[in-house]
């Protein structure tokens, strides 16, 4: 998959509560497989030269051959934190972002994104609605302070990080179609799970 990036990282975000799933969403099983393997997989695919799954400390379900990041509160504050744990530890100039429960999300979404990335900047789409998607989304390393401060201080809206960092140019936005947001649900409970087989 050509880029412009010189190095990409990826991350699984996979460290929710699951609380409506009723057990960890990541070990549910699509297909054979786990979310979290399905993703993971998928983000190899898209280009990301290391990958790394994003969990809480207690989740010590991931195998040993990957690695993990840990989010630096004790507190689980959303994706946000994810996000800002995956940039701290990556090695590339760009994350993929990618959650585990979004298992729709198509190899041909993030080879969209990656012919729009470039120095610095990195890739986000938008719905109709105006609404950012974040967590199938490139973001550039250089965004790592921005989004370190927001963590800090307790400011965890994406939409509102995300809006501000398109405004300073960190971000691009790539638009959604109507007929791709189904790309975009995620699992949240188990109907959602059964209704796909």
């Amino acid at each position: 998959m050509p880029s412009s990036i010189a190095l990409l990282s990826g991350v699984v975000l996979a460290g929710g509560l699951s609380t409506r799933m009723g057990s960890d969403k990541a070990l549910v099983e699509f297909e054979g497989v786990p979310l979290w393997r399905r993703q993971y997989n998928l983000i190899a695919q898209a280009g990301a030269a290391d990958r790394m799954l994003s969990v809480r400390a207690e989740q010590k379900w991931p195998p040993l051959d990957v690695t993990r990041v840990v989010d630096a509160t004790p507190e689980s504050l959303g994706p946000i934190a994810g996000i800002a744990a995956g940039l701290a530890k990556s090695r590339g100039s760009h994350l993929l972002v990618l959650a585990v429960d979004m298992p729709r999300v198509p190899l041909a979404w993030f080879a969209r994104l990656r012919e729009r990335c470039s120095d610095r900047i990195g890739v986000i789409g938008a719905r109709a609605d105006g609404n950012f998607e974040p967590l199938a989304a490139i973001y550039p390393q250089a965004m790592l302070p921005m989004v370190r401060a927001a963590v800090s201080d307790r400011e965890l809206s994406l939409q509102k990080l995300i809006a501000r960092a398109v405004d300073e140019g960190f971000l691009r936005v790539q638009e959604i179609p109507d007929a791709e947001a189904v790309w975009f649900e995620n699992w949240n409970d188990p109907a959602d799970v059964s209704g796909q087989r």
